[in-house]
Order: C-alpha cells, then structure tokens, then sequence
C-alpha cells in the first residue's frame, strides 16, 4: 500500500498543464491596451555621471546583419515649426514616484489618468508609501494633479486603475488599506471619467483588482483575502457575498459567470484537485455544479476548458464545452505524460491552437489545431519553440485574416521563424527582405523575435499589428540562416501581411502604429543613454523624417498612445535628473494632426487583393481561408488623414476547394512538404473514436479536415464519414460486434433471452461500480491524508499581453478576462 501511495504522489506531482496565452483582457481584468506602466531604471540616474562609453564591460560584442538602405527625408523649416507649436512637454515637478501607470478612459474622449507611486522603505510599511494621480482631458497634451479629489490616499500600485470596458467613464482606484484593525478595504469610484470620485467602504479585503463586466460597466466581481466571491450590481455601490472557498472566475456569454472553489472552505495547494466548478446564469441567484475534481480552468472564444484528474493513477486530461458547461467532452490530442504540458496559444469561436510539450526540457513541442467544436484537434506544427519561462513566440498577425507567425528550434539547435497564412494549415519560412542582400554560402531568410527574445532583453517591443491598419506588420528580425542573438536586430515592415518585408530602421526600436496605419511612429532604444528625438514614417515604412521633440534629452520609459489605432497623438514619457540629482519624470506629447492636415479622399485609396502573388493571374490568386478579400486601402504615396471615422472596407467572394483548405484529421499527418495527408504509423490499424455528450462516434475519414471558418466552395472535397455507435463512451464492442442498433441483439432472438442478458449486465454493473467507488474513495482518504504538502499545481489563467490586442466585446465568445488567486506555484496554466 505504502508503494501504491507513492506512486500515486509522484502522480500528482507530474500534473499536466493548461496554460492559456489568449489575446484578450489582462489578469486583473483590465484591458491590457488601455493600460501601461512605465518605471524608472534607478540605476541609470545613479550612474549616469560615471558612465564609461568607451566600452561594453565585457560583454559580447554584437554585430548588424546583412546591410540594407533606408530612406531618410530631412523635416523642412516649417515642418519643424509646426510640429515645434504641437509639442507640448509637462515635467512633473516633485515627484518621486518610481513607476507611472497610466490608463486611457473612454474611447475618443482623450482622457488619460495617471497614477505615480512610490512605495516606503520596508522599516515603515505600515505607512504603506505615496501616490498620487495626474489627469488630461487633451489626449496627454498636459497634466492636472488631482489627488486631493482622492483625499490624498494612497493608492496601490499593483491594483493600479482599473477602467470601464468600451466608452465606459467608470474608473475604479484601490486604497493602501492596512487589514489590521480595517473591516474593509476602501475603493474610489468615478462615472465621469476622474471628475469626481467616491469613497466607498468595503465589507472585505481585496485580494486582487476588481473586475468589469466585460459590457456593463455597474457589474463588478472579486475575491477577497478570505476567498470569498463578491459580486456588485450597482457600480461597487454595494457588495453581496456569491460563494465561500472561491479560487478563480471568470466571465461567460451573457451574464454567466463561472468560478472553482474548493468544497472544504478552503483553496490550498495540495488539495488543489478538489476544486468543483460552478456556473451562475442569474448573477448569483442560483448555482450549477458544471465540474469536479479540477484543477484549474480558462475560457477563451467560447470554449470552457477545465483541467481534471479522473484518478489518481492517471495526470491530468483537459475537457472542453462549446456550450457555456452545459456539456464537457474530452479533447483528443496525444496523452501528455510527466514533464508535459498543454498551452492554449490562441482561439476564436471556430478553432483552438493547443501547443503540446514534448517530455523533459526540452524547450519545444506540437501545435495542434481543433476543430469547430474544439474536440479533435490536428498537429499543424512540429518542434514548436516553447521557453522554460513558459511563453511561446506566437503570434497572431491581426492586419491579415488568417495569419500566425511562430519559431521553432529545428534538430540543429537553431531557432528558425515560420509563417502561416491559413490559420495552421501549412507552415513556411520567410521570405528574405527586399532590399537586404545574403552571401551565397547562408540561406538567406528573415528570421522574427518574439517572447523569447524581449524575456533575454535582446528587443524592446513584440511584433505589432492593428486590425485597422490593413496588411500591416512591423517586427524586429535577423537576416540570415536563422535567428542570431549575436546581431542587433533591426527593424522590419511587411506591407502585405507577411509576405515581402522590408527593413526599415537599423538597430532596436519602440514603434506605435497611428491613424489606423497612416502613420508610424520610432524612437530608438538606447539601453544607456538619453533620447531626444523621433522618427515618423507616413508610407509604411519606406521613408522616414526625425524631429527633436525636446532640447533637453530624457531616459526613454515608453511610448503611450490611444488604443485603436485612430488616434495622432504620442506621448514619449522618460524622466531626467534636476540640480540635485533626483530624477523627474517627463510627458511630451506630438500631435501629428497639425502637420498632416489634409483629410483623405476616395483618390488617395486603392483596391488591394489580399494573399496575392506578385503578377499572379490564375484564379486561385489570392484565394486564403476559402475567399478572395479585396481591401480598400490608403496608397503609400498618400499624405492625409484617415481620421476617426475611418473603417475597413472589404469585398469577399468564394474560391473553389483544395487541399490547401483542408488541415490532416486527427490521427494524420502532413506528408513532408506535399499537401497529402497520411495516416500516423502509430494509428495505422486502430479504429479511432470519439466521445461526444455521452455518446460514442467512429471516425471514418479519410485523412482531411476543413480548416475551420474556411469558406471555400466545391472543388476538392474529400470523402469522410462519421458513424454513431449506439453505446456509452468508454464500452469496447468484441472485434466482430455489430456497431448500429439494429443488429446489437441479433444473437438473442427471444425475449427471454434478452431479458436475461440484461439482467445479468445490470446486476454486474452494479457491482463493478459499488466495487470501484469503494476503492477510490479508499484510496484518497489514505493517499490525502499522507501526500506531502510540497506538490508543484499550475494555476489556469488568462495572461497578460502586452501588446495589448483588444478582445471581441461585442459578440462575449472572447476571454472576459479571469482573476486567480497568485500562489507559490511555479508552472502557468490558462
């Protein structure tokens, strides 16, 4: 029993999981491309009087790639007048806060809040430290210290502001409240975008930041310290306690809302298995119990994932619903056994990518892609880079339907980037830069930094796209046989969504796209020295203008523009040292709508065929996902305004089928770099089954699957089948058993003979279960009470992107955000 009891320990230590990287809202509930944060690298103003630049203090010295020209346009005399009567810099004399968190409130309304904090020595925290809160009503232009509006109470930095989704004025601030001696904690609230606020005395203690309702703004939700789930209807107004022994949540559809919390009251570690998930359709009327024995859970795209241990004997499986946990089916992907682990790289309403590891540290592993129902699920992508700090180079290419771009480490140890343009069907390199020239003797291709490369300080910024800037993508990449850590990555442009690049920048840059792609935005990353200029492009990249936008050079904290696109304001914010040394923190805020004045009209658009081939003629040109897209676009030659009223405009019309619209079923694989799809070895003579809502379907198919929201039309269309077998999930048929119900019984013609047969299997049955429930039940009572309290379990969690990629609030199929209780654990899960 001892060894039994063992095993089942190492078991659960081994804990396979779900980590959920979703392009949606942040952790804490706010929205991600509403908020950032900027702080203050303390150790540049010490030592910026002993900087030594004659050298690298023996670091590795890192060369450029393959040389490329760019283009430079100096800024005409009254260019640079008018941009220096737009300039509008704000210096935020006497304070000392190390970090700034600004929060855009609103859509176009040009209200920004600003909360500086510094946090007191440790010897005082009782007194907890000081803040204060900063707001503009002019899109950053200047700055009116408001914290008398909040009694001057300190406000926490980590709870930050929290914003209303959408055009929402609802602001939300947490106080510092010490939980000795305080029934409660204490929020400011505000409806009218910081004009005003309200105190309002909380019955619990915040254990996190209070999350929104991702479409009405008065409903807020919570854990507090005790893990209790508080919900409030009225704007914070008032408070009603959901549930005891709560350990996450998250929004549904609607007003549903899922949570896990833990039967004993409690949520600890090692007893993390134990949790059950409930759903409440009437904001916490009535309850359904939708789970048992999870671990953890997530939700993204409209798909319900939980993470559950059947047995103890066995790790952790993952369940999916399509139909807000009304039912769970298992996802079928290959058994992911010690070591392991799942990652939800990205999901819609249509489809899931899931990455699988491979065992031990291996720093790589499978993409799968699922079908419709997020149940079956393909391999797409093989050798998959995956970090040891548990984030992938993924990254979904918002400018173009369809396209993803990734790494991968290839059996030579190297790090190549891939591109697909038809959500995971096929893979390829990409495509060396125009204007950049490779010796014959290296395969010459662009290579894109990701994650990876910005956790290794290597750059500074992801790849960026916007919906609204069609086709657009800017990145930093190497050049070469793959991607180089020893180069200074440089900055590249793709106009067509990932097709043809071209560099643009030398060196590392923080870059921002404005008027939906009308204008771009650089300021160069100096990891050791100042910035007092910026470079803008109006043609996507092919030529740029720089402009001093302060004699006085800053150390560079960030770039802060409007979320969506629309906006033609930047805000460079840095901070510079005074006459006694301390550092001050500096706004200086560019509005380009001064300079480009010129609204666009219909000559300055052109119609531009997505996906299509240079000089392509055939009729599958530009045929991706099933459909021709043909945009209505501005002209790179084109100098005006696209303004806020601009929309994307587009035209689709179906192509026929091919293979390329078809992905390789479960149970296939892509056959080298052919279209065809063969059967896996391992799979060659077994029937393949799936358990759906209780029942069990056979898998006839015949190797190919339609690439989900495809919408290709006629043409190839392969032959596949799926058969309904009239029997429970998880009942085996002998080899020569019939599978439809109408022969099931034909080897008993009487009914006495069936009335037997089933006799006889109910009264087995019931002992089979009476026996197996008591030996569970067994079996946990001694294996709970002994497990050591040491077990690593992973945490399901929507994380945080910081690029910021605004999830779908419209249709409530988006991750609505989730907030999780932070533990010691050291794996991720989402």
């Amino acid at each position: 029993m001892s060894d039994m009891i063992w095993r089942f320990a190492f078991l659960g230590w081994l804990c396979v999981l779900l980590s959920v990287s979703a392009r949606a809202r942040g952790a804490d509930g706010r929205s991600p491309g509403r908020t950032v944060t900027f702080n203050r690298d303390e150790s540049q103003v010490r030592t910026r009087p002993r900087r030594d630049t004659g050298g690298t203090n023996g670091a590795p010295k890192t060369t450029h790639g393959p040389p490329f020209t760019s283009c430079r346009l100096p800024l005409t005399p009254a260019e640079h007048r008018i941009l220096d009567d737009n300039t509008h810099e704000t210096g935020f004399n006497g304070d000392d806060g190390s970090s700034f968190t600004l929060t855009w409130v609103g859509d176009g309304t040009g209200v920004i809040l600003v909360l500086s904090t510094i946090s007191a020595p440790i010897d005082s925290f009782l007194e907890g430290g000081s803040s204060r809160l900063y707001r503009s009503t002019d899109y950053g232009k200047s700055f009116h210290d408001v914290s008398n509006r909040l009694n001057n109470t300190f406000i926490r930095k980590e709870f930050g502001v929290s914003a209303g989704p959408g055009n929402s004025l609802h602001v939300i601030l947490t106080a510092d409240t010490p939980v000795v001696d305080n029934p409660g904690g204490v929020i400011f609230t505000s409806t009218d975008a910081g004009v005003t606020f309200r105190s309002i005395q909380l019955p619990f203690h915040l254990a996190q930041p209070i999350t929104f309702h991702f479409l009405n703004p008065d409903y807020l939700v919570v854990i507090s310290i005790d893990g209790s789930l508080w919900l409030s209807l009225d704007f914070g107004a008032t408070w009603t306690k959901v549930h005891d022994g709560a350990h996450s949540f998250m929004w549904g559809a609607g007003v549903i809302l899922f949570f896990s919390y833990s039967p004993v009251g409690t949520v600890e570690a090692d007893r993390r298995g134990e949790l059950l998930l409930k759903r409440t359709e009437d904001l916490g009327q009535t309850f359904t119990t939708i789970a048992e024995d999870i671990f953890s859970f997530g939700y993204i795209g409209g798909f319900l994932f939980t993470s559950v241990m059947e047995d103890l004997r066995s790790p952790r499986v993952i369940y999916v619903s399509s139909d807000q946990g009304g039912s769970f089916n298992r996802a079928l992907l290959p058994s992911a056994s010690t070591e392991q682990f799942y990652s939800v790289l990205d999901g819609d309403e249509d489809m899931i990518f899931m990455h699988v590891d491979n065992p031990g540290d291996t720093f790589f592993g499978t993409m799968y892609t699922s079908d419709d129902r997020g149940v079956l699920y393909s391999k797409s992508l093989e050798r998959h880079l995956f970090g040891g700090h548990r984030k992938s180079d993924f990254t979904n290419i918002t400018s173009l339907r369809g396209v993803y771009l990734t790494n991968k480490l290839d059996e030579d140890g190297r790090i190549r980037s891939v591109i697909s343009f038809n959500r995971g069907g096929e893979w390829r390199q990409l495509n060396k830069p125009d204007n950049v020239e490779c010796s014959d003797t290296v395969n010459c291709n662009l290579h894109i930094h990701g994650e990876h490369s910005r956790y290794n300080r290597i750059i500074p910024m992801l790849p960026l796209s916007e919906p609204t800037a069609v086709g657009l993508v800017i990145a930093h990449g190497s050049v070469g046989d793959s991607l180089s850590s020893s180069q200074h990555p440089d900055v590249f442009v793709s106009s067509d969504g990932g097709y043809r690049w071209r560099g643009t920048l030398r060196g590392p840059h923080h870059y921002s796209i404005l008027d939906s792609g009308g204008l771009i935005v650089a300021v160069e990353a100096q990891r050791e020295g100042q910035v007092k200029s910026i470079k803008f492009s109006t043609d996507e990249g092919q030529c740029w203008r720089s402009y001093n936008f302060t004699e006085q050079p800053i150390f560079f904290a960030g770039l802060a523009s409007e979320p969506g696109t629309k906006a033609m304001n930047i805000s460079v914010w840095g901070y510079r040292p005074e006459d006694d040394a301390q550092p001050m923190w500096v706004a200086v805020t560019i509005d380009f709508q001064r300079l480009i004045t010129r609204q666009c009209d219909e000559q300055d658009y052109e119609e531009w065929l997505a996906h299509s081939a240079r000089g392509g003629a055939s009729d599958r040109d530009g045929c991706a996902l099933g459909v021709k897209e043909t945009f209505r676009r501005l002209k790179k030659m084109s100098v005006c305004r696209n303004g806020r009223s601009y929309a994307v405009n587009r035209k689709q019309s179906a192509c026929l089928c091919t293979r390329e619209d078809y992905l390789c079923d479960y149970g296939y694989y892509r056959h080298g770099n052919t279209s065809d799809c063969m059967r896996q070895p391992n799979t060659q003579n077994q029937t393949l089954h799936i358990c759906l809502n209780g029942e069990e379907e056979e898998l006839q198919s015949s190797g190919y699957r339609k690439v989900p929201s495809d919408k290709c039309e006629g043409g190839f269309t392969p032959q596949h089948r799926v058969e309904t077998v009239v029997r429970p999930c998880g009942v085996n048929p002998s080899t020569d058993a019939p599978t439809s119900r109408s022969s099931s019984l034909r080897h008993f013609d009487t009914p006495r003979e069936r009335m037997v047969l089933i006799l006889v299997c109910a009264g087995a049955g019931i002992i089979v279960l009476v026996a197996v429930v008591s030996a569970v039940l067994a079996v946990r009572r001694v294996v709970y009470r002994n497990r050591a309290p040491a077990y690593r379990f992973s945490n399901l969690r929507i994380q945080d992107d910081d690029n910021g990629i605004t999830a779908d609030l419209e249709s409530g199929t988006s991750s609505n955000g989730t907030a999780c209780q932070q533990d010691s654990d050291d794996d991720l899960i989402g």
